[in-house]
């Protein structure tokens, strides 16, 4: 055989392009360390793309440590996997189990957002499949630059196309996320996407190539040039000011191929036919082989030339670094191997035994019998770089703060206030979302019990007992600007209470956490602060970081995205037939503020809005106070007759959603300062309804769980009506709510 290996220790000084594949000198030179030698070119290929920033975290880990401490105080022997499995997983009772996760896709959905997008819920998915589970639906929390640039008007229509036309082609529904709209997301839009699955315990799969002699699988689509380096290498550096010429390394997606994928896994998973499963997702083949011999026994043989591929002139490093779509890994048994290319061949899927598990303790891959590959898997997958990066807190961040809010000019009159309550139903990250949502299926697979645009999601996963699940996704990048760490228990309780609203009892998060360049000190210090807020609030929660994403230099030049720590919390409820709605449907019910409101204007969207302003302290994190009013909301379902959280736009802007619903009006007294008590985004409240003769057990209720209870009015008419204030015809609010995405993206 000849050895490539061998030559690179013969010529130790032939230069090599690692500076153009990302890695920096100290990092070359570690390689070499770890090798006693030079690396091939494919080697070389393997180490750049797993040491990225996107697939080793090497700038993060070191704060991300602190969750799965967590996760050992907090889980209760809830979390069946977690934190280094591909997705978390969790017991859910009835012998079933969840398992969910969110993903970014950011810069790769800004070089071509149709097939950026469409491929970032593609990984998901899989991430999900490889657990054992069927996925069964996603969401989509975006992030754009002002509505009215022409660079949004690029992106976000191809963006909210791929990720409708790939979740609608595998029949998943879409059940919940968020488009927001920022001036820092110019340039640099943030593509998060969720998916959740639904499994049996001892469906359960796990990411290792065990027992010397196992077969490995590689099955799916062939591999192609599209997406050489793909995310592994468009998400580990900054953007140039004038944009990226990376087309080539954005990944091309076949949803048709993926359901096929899919179905024929979950065959293949309940023949019992697998012993390790991978996908293919960032660092495609370099990944897949790497962490499933570094979890297993610790070695592996591939014969790189059995790759099936769409283009033959592609070069073993190409192979190797390509993220070409729809792909899966599997270790099987020999003598279950016939059986599990019959069930590929069942679901015209292509399959090829391409290398074997080994005791060598070495991953070797071999292309036309010449060894190109000889490397510990550990060091490829799991020992990558550590930066202890520095972090700062940066000297504006005072004089931000104290730019408070509650200083401008605020409307005075009715009038004054109507005309606020138009403008900011009108604005972008308020206005009716539809345009986006409507591209979705949100009830394909006929188990969607809520979707956009309730508070959270939700999902049947036992027609016979009626068990279900909730999610929701929430972030707020302006809190988190002007103070990180309760930015991120921000975004934590706006979650959690979005999934307690409809009834579910709030279990676990998942985290997306987008920042700039971590080279900056101030950004750093920043995503130090926002883990460090997320683990505290997990623990005062009692709710596990299960898994997550790290998505850094989300930055185009020198300006920074707002940093945008997005929080998915995902919550049981025993009954999806008894869930509470998010919006009232009849009239003559009693209208009740739960939750304490005070002046907390900074970072809010009538500051954000009609005085373009950021500055101030965040309104008070009280998670206490939280879990009281999710404990509240659990014991109310089938008191209260709707529950609407408060958060961007405050009570002005529940009102406005509850009543457009489904056309039914209120008429509510809001005391004496009515501009905070509509427009001021205090946290743990909720706005909710009962029929006319509940309202005292309401009144115990609350005053049972210590949750603080305000009696606002009663539904009814065809008006928005603010007592001794103003009315608005709901015609008029609606016209002004729904105008907007249209008017901006026709």
């Amino acid at each position: 055989m000849l050895d490539t290996v061998a030559v690179a220790a013969q010529d130790p000084e032939r230069e090599q392009p690692w500076a153009d594949l990302g890695l920096k000198a100290d990092e070359y030179q570690r390689i070499r360390e770890i090798l006693g030698r030079r690396p091939t070119s494919s080697e070389l290929a393997m180490y750049s793309v797993m040491w990225s920033e996107h697939c080793s975290y090497k700038s993060s880990k070191v704060h991300l440590k602190q969750f799965g401490e967590l996760a050992q105080e907090t889980s209760a022997g809830k979390m069946l996997a977690g934190i280094g499995e591909n997705a978390g997983v969790l017991d859910i009772g009835q012998g079933y189990a969840v398992t969910f996760k969110v993903e970014s896709h950011n810069h790769p959905s800004y070089v071509e957002p149709y097939q950026g997008a469409a491929t970032g819920v593609g990984g998901i998915v899989r991430d999900i499949l490889a657990m054992g589970a069927r996925p069964v639906a996603v969401m989509d929390p975006l992030r754009f630059g002002p509505l009215d640039a022409d660079d949004t008007h690029r992106v976000l229509p191809g963006i909210v196309a791929g990720v409708g036309g790939y979740g609608n082609c595998l029949g998943l529904p879409n059940i919940g996320g968020e488009a927001v709209f920022d001036d820092t997301y110019l340039g640099n839009p943030l593509v998060n996407a969720l998916c959740v699955g639904v499994l049996r315990h001892e469906d359960l799969h796990l990411a290792k190539a065990s027992g010397v002699g196992n077969q490995v699988i590689l099955y799916g689509a062939r591999t192609g040039g599209d997406g050489i380096g793909g995310v592994s290498v468009l998400a580990s550096e900054t953007f140039d000011a004038d944009g990226p010429a990376k087309r080539p390394s954005v990944q091309v997606g076949d949803p048709f191929m993926e359901k096929l994928l899919i179905e024929c896994t979950l065959e293949i998973f309940a023949a019992g036919l697998v012993a390790g499963i991978q996908d293919l997702g960032g660092a495609g083949l370099s990944c897949a082989t790497s962490e499933l011999a570094s979890a297993g026994d610790g070695g592996m043989h591939v014969e790189l030339d059995r790759v099936p591929l769409r283009d033959s002139t592609l070069a073993p490093e190409e192979i190797l670094m390509s993220e070409s779509q729809e792909r899966m890994m599997a270790v099987v048994e020999p003598q279950d191997v016939a059986a599990f290319m019959a069930i590929c061949a069942k679901w015209d899927v292509e399959a090829v035994v391409v290398g074997e598990v080994t005791d060598t303790g070495r991953l070797e891959i071999d292309w036309h019998g010449e060894r190109v590959v000889d490397v510990p898997p550990r060091s490829v997958a799991h020992d990558g770089p550590t930066y202890e990066r520095p972090f700062a807190r940066p000297d504006w961040q005072d004089d931000l703060q104290a730019d408070a809010a509650e200083t401008l000019p605020r409307p005075a009159t009715g009038d004054d206030l109507r005309k606020t309550l138009l403008t900011l139903a009108a604005s972008p990250n308020l206005c009716d979302k539809s345009w986006i949502t409507d591209q979705y299926d949100r009830y394909v697979r006929g188990n969607t019990v809520l979707a956009q645009p309730s508070d959270s999601g939700m999902i049947r996963v036992d027609e016979e007992t009626d068990l279900g699940v909730a999610l929701a996704t929430d972030c707020n990048g302006r809190y988190a600007k002007l103070d990180p760490y309760a930015g991120a228990q921000l975004a934590l309780a706006e979650a959690y209470r979005n999934v307690a609203t409809g009834g579910a009892t709030p279990l676990a998060v998942s985290d997306c956490l987008n920042f700039g360049s971590p080279e900056d000190p101030a950004v750093m210090w920043q995503f130090a602060e926002a883990c460090r807020g997320l683990k505290d609030g997990c623990a005062e929660l009692g709710t596990p970081v299960t898994g997550g994403n790290v998505s850094l230099y989300n930055q185009t030049g020198e300006t920074a995205i707002l940093p945008t720590p997005v929080v998915a919390v995902l919550g049981v409820i025993d009954d999806v037939t008894r869930r509470t709605p998010s919006a009232w449907s009849a009239a003559g019910e009693r209208v009740f503020l739960l939750g304490e409101t005070r002046e907390e204007l900074s970072g809010s969207e009538w500051a954000h809005v009609v005085h373009g302003h950021l500055g101030g302290l965040p309104p008070a994190v009280d998670l206490v106070a939280e879990r009281s009013l999710a404990s509240l909301l659990q014991e109310a379902v089938g008191l209260v007759t709707s529950a609407h959280d408060l958060s961007e736009g405050g009570l002005a802007q529940a009102l406005v959603e509850a009543t457009l619903r489904h056309g039914v009006g209120v008429s509510v007294a809001v005391g004496d300062d009515p501009f905070v008590a509509l427009f001021s985004e205090s946290t743990a409240r909720v706005l909710v309804t009962v029929a006319d003769g509940d309202a005292e057990r309401l009144v115990e209720l609350a005053a049972r769980h210590g949750v603080p209870l305000t009696p606002l009015g009663v539904t009814g008419g065809d008006v928005l009506a603010v007592d001794g204030q103003f009315d608005v015809p709901l015609d008029e609010l609606r016209a002004a709510w729904t105008a907007t995405l249209p008017a901006a993206l026709a």
